[in-house]
């Protein structure tokens, strides 16, 4: 156990980083708080004065005053005069942390035996841990914090803990959502695409994601049979396998999904016509007709993702959605491409009856996303930061993809790339013989973060000569150099500047 004076140990304890998100005062907070549950505090031990840790530790004293007196404030610390500060004994009188078990006691229950869904066999994720500290990261689906508006979501942030806001989002809202939010996606986001709806046709989601696993889990069974784009959005197809669907691929062109080869017992068709996932290509107005042909003549269910269509772009083309007269279009939208991905909010468009259907679901799944993030969104959309930051990210990333196609015309003339304005990223095709995975593997080496192809394709058990390079996350400066470093990394010396 520390002593007072043992100023080691008690460093040791504080753990101080200026790179934290944390403030510095809030950092010695959580460690306080951290020694005093993992009882490596005792109640007789006085903690060290404000103007010794303060000195250990770097910081100004007020720093650690402030510190202990909100810690005293909370019930974690008494101050005794003239002693100092010590632990408050009712709080060393809960029970400790239990300790971690023995190898023998760990693997008493086998759980993935009593699994009924094998969701860890699933296809994983793309590993980007720690995209953001590559010097090129050519990731998908990430953000750009020079980019984020950070002083227009404070303001709404702010709005929405006014009491008066608090009274409108603090209740538990069952299966209902904000209907400030409702309105607005309504009213700013949908007509974009060619979507009017109802209130009663909209509902709130966790993400695009956690739209299309409600949906699976509402309306497919073992057995049903689900077409997808091949290559085609994996985390999708894993959803619907998880549901026990059974996945029929169906090729993708320089027009989108091959309609002709949708397969006529199909009773779900899933597909990213505004920008196909990950080839980016628009689905053709021809093939959208045809699309909604077949799915009337042949009783199928259309589920749309709005896949990477929030942006500005140079023509855009209506959702499927906008031209479905018989209500069997389902549309799943998501803000993480605009906003942030972080804050998990998205929709779903569909006949009242369906939308109804999904509420009594979701209430037993979630009841509703957090209302204070609705609140907040609502208002964001409302005072028009939404808009704004849309046309500023359209420049932005238009910029960047003319760079990122410039850059590889010049450095990796042999690689083909995906003729298609728009969207947040660039599909590319190798040469023949060209390993992705290993080429991935070699350019993280040089710091430059690629994304290798063979998860989007339905047999992905082999490496492809494809990849996807993200251009949400990275500076413009730096998507010339990246290139340059992926073709050293691909075998290649770079052409002089």
């Amino acid at each position: 156990m520390p002593q007072r004076n043992d100023t080691a140990i008690w460093s040791g304890l504080f753990r101080i980083s200026a790179e934290s998100g944390q403030t510095l005062q809030a950092q010695i907070r959580q460690a306080i708080v951290a020694a005093i549950l993992d009882r490596q505090i005792a109640a007789s031990m006085p903690l060290p004065s404000c103007r010794i840790l303060a000195e250990k530790l770097g910081v100004a004293r007020g720093t650690v005053v402030l510190a202990f007196q909100q810690l005293v404030d909370q019930g974690f610390l008494v101050a005794r005069e003239r002693r100092g500060h010590f632990v408050n004994p009712e709080v060393l009188a809960t029970p400790a942390k239990p300790q971690q078990k023995s190898p023998d006691q760990a693997n008493e229950i086998d759980w993935k035996a009593r699994r009924q869904i094998a969701a860890s066999d699933m296809q994983p994720p793309a590993k980007l841990d720690n995209w953001i500290k590559s010097s090129y990261p050519f990731v998908y689906g990430q953000f750009d914090p020079t980019l984020f508006p950070t002083a227009e979501w404070r303001e709404c942030n702010r709005m929405a803990l006014a009491v008066l806001e608090i009274r409108n989002w603090a209740a538990d809202m069952v299966d209902r959502d904000d209907p400030l939010l409702i309105e607005q996606i309504q009213a700013r986001l949908l007509p974009r695409r060619g979507i009017f709806a109802n209130p009663d046709e909209i509902i709130v989601t966790l993400g695009a994601q956690n739209a299309l696993y409600m949906l699976a889990t509402l309306l497919m069974s073992k057995g049903s049979k689900v077409a997808m784009e091949d290559p085609g959005y994996p985390d999708a197809r894993s959803i619907f396998r998880l549901a026990g669907a059974d996945i029929e691929p169906v090729p993708v062109d320089h027009s989108g999904i091959v309609t002709s080869a949708v397969p006529s017992d199909a009773g779900f068709v899933f597909v990213t016509p505004s920008h196909q996932c990950p080839t980016m290509v628009p689905l053709s107005a021809e093939r959208r007709q045809d699309l909604l042909a077949r799915a009337a003549r042949n009783n199928q269910i259309i589920i749309e993702d709005g896949y990477d269509s929030q942006l500005l772009d140079e023509a855009p083309q209506q959702a499927l959605k906008s031209l479905d007269r018989s209500g069997r279009v389902v549309y799943v939208g998501s803000m993480s491409k605009t906003l942030a991905p972080g804050l998990r909010l998205g929709y779903i468009v569909a006949s009242a009856d369906l939308i109804a259907e999904l509420r009594a679901l979701r209430r037993f799944m979630l009841r509703h996303p957090p209302a204070n993030n609705q609140r907040a969104v609502a208002l964001f959309l409302s005072l028009g930061h939404h808009e704004a930051l849309v046309r500023r990210l359209s420049t932005a990333f238009g910029e960047r993809r003319k760079r990122l196609v410039q850059a590889i015309s010049a450095f990796l003339p042999e690689w083909q790339s995906t003729d298609s304005a728009g969207g947040t990223s660039l599909w590319l095709e190798g040469p023949r013989g060209t390993d992705s995975r290993g080429l991935a593997a070699a350019a993280a080496a040089r710091s430059v973060i690629i994304e290798p192809g063979e998860r989007f394709f339905e047999h992905s058990d082999k490496p492809t000569r494809f990849m996807r390079l993200g251009i949400s996350s990275i500076a413009l400066q730096h998507i010339e150099p990246g290139i340059r470093e992926l073709a050293t990394a691909a075998g290649r010396r770079p052409a002089a500047a």
